[in-house]
């Protein structure tokens, strides 16, 4: 039988996009195939999930409308290698594997014009709080990129870009989550260091973290609005603000941004499939 949705890596965020069209309604269980080469990964998709889990890449990519390539992009030529000339002309081929161009999974698979498409999601869709971008390889058509997008729509806000921003969509959003841990991290430091027990230091942190997250999304008004609402003249906020700007806190954190996305780069440009450091 075909299914509409074929897995090959059944990691933590395979899972979270399976429980995610499972959730929305968009996938029934038994319409999902997976495959992962560990048999606990296996039964857990069979048991928690009620997905088919097997051990063969290339009997799913035979049997899947839409292919999803959850991997890390060290192990993806290795998967490239096992679906060649199994993947269908008409199977939509979607990799989230970072660094990993459209033209090289194109050009593995062993067919004429394959529809390939990348997306960039970062960990917060384990929490249905994602934010993905999407980008078409040469041959996907619009239709087939917004079947693409609704794979991610359940557990994510999708934004498409063209396939030469996704190191910057990487750099922003997708090692974003790390970004503001360590904020957070170094505020809690900072309130040991004023005093505080470390855990009421780290209630404080990750709470205050949670709240501005809240007020981001739910308030419209500009980021720069929101920040100058809690910065009083005169006040204590100010001379927080006053001190980081005079530290170049902000040219730092751009200058970070930039590192990461030529990392990125030069991740894209013939070394991921060696670097152990790319995570999927």
């Amino acid at each position: 039988m075909r299914y509409p949705l074929g897995i090959i890596g059944a990691g933590n965020m395979a899972e979270a996009i399976v429980r995610g069209v499972l959730r929305a309604g968009q996938f029934r269980a038994d319409q999902i195939i997976a495959c992962n080469d560990t048999a606990p990964r296996r039964d857990f998709f069979e048991r928690e999930l009620g997905v088919r889990a097997i051990e063969s890449a290339a009997e799913v990519a035979r049997a899947s409308d839409m292919l999803l390539l959850s991997v890390k992009p060290q192990s993806m030529q290795a998967v490239l290698n096992a679906i060649r000339g199994h993947v269908n002309q008409n199977t939509i081929v979607v990799s989230i594997a970072a660094g990993v161009t459209t033209k090289t999974i194109e050009d593995s698979l062993g067919i004429v014009e394959p529809n390939v498409i990348r997306a960039m999601p970062n960990t917060p869709l384990t929490l249905g709080a994602g934010a993905t971008a999407i980008a078409s390889g040469a041959y996907a058509s619009t239709d087939e990129l917004k079947k693409a997008r609704e794979l991610f729509e359940a557990s994510s806000i999708v934004v498409e870009v063209r396939e030469n921003q996704l190191d910057a969509v990487t750099a922003l959003s997708g090692s974003g989550p790390a970004y503001i841990f360590y904020l957070v991290e170094m505020m809690a430091e900072a309130g040991i260091k004023l005093g505080l027990k470390k855990e009421i230091a780290e209630q404080l942190a990750r709470q205050t973290a949670y709240g501005a997250g809240l007020m981001l999304h739910q308030n419209p008004d500009s980021l720069e609005a929101l920040r100058k609402k809690v910065t009083s003249p005169g006040g204590t906020t100010q001379a927080a603000i006053q001190s980081m700007q005079a530290d170049n806190v902000d040219v730092a954190i751009i200058r970070a941004l930039f590192k990461a996305r030529d990392r990125g780069r030069e991740l894209s440009e013939g070394s991921l499939f060696n670097s152990p450091d790319i995570l999927k």
